[in-house]
């Protein structure tokens, strides 16, 4: 009986590490979406905190719009980052292209706010 307590006073400890770590390498749920094909996981986005001034200014992203959980979503071209787009009819047209949208990328939520989507 005391060896099980030892044993079990040793693991206890181990195991909550593990969960801790496991919880802490998450990113974050806003940047994320879910993907049914695991060899797919998405990078999180790292907000651009270095420079004030291009956190607003417009970039162009290219990949291709696919429907992920319902909505549209710009699944970039190195096909690890996923963006979430604001303007869903614009990229209805747009749905199975490959594309050039231009944009802000709010980088809080990984959500371009769209003033361009252009056919590549």
């Amino acid at each position: 009986m005391h060896k099980a307590r030892f044993g079990l006073s040793m693991m206890l400890p181990v195991m909550a590490l593990t969960a801790v770590l496991c919880f802490q390498s998450q990113p974050a749920f806003a940047q994320r979406t879910q993907t049914s094909d695991p060899s797919a996981q998405q990078q999180p986005v790292q907000p651009d905190n270095q420079n004030p001034a291009t956190a607003s200014s417009e970039k162009a992203f290219s990949g291709k719009i696919v429907k992920s959980g319902g909505k549209l979503v710009l699944k970039a071209a190195d096909r690890k980052t996923t963006y979430q787009i604001d303007d869903q009819e614009k990229a209805q047209d747009f749905l199975n292209k490959s594309v050039k949208v231009t944009g802000v990328l709010d980088a809080s939520t990984g959500t371009i706010r769209v003033t361009a989507i252009d056919p590549l």
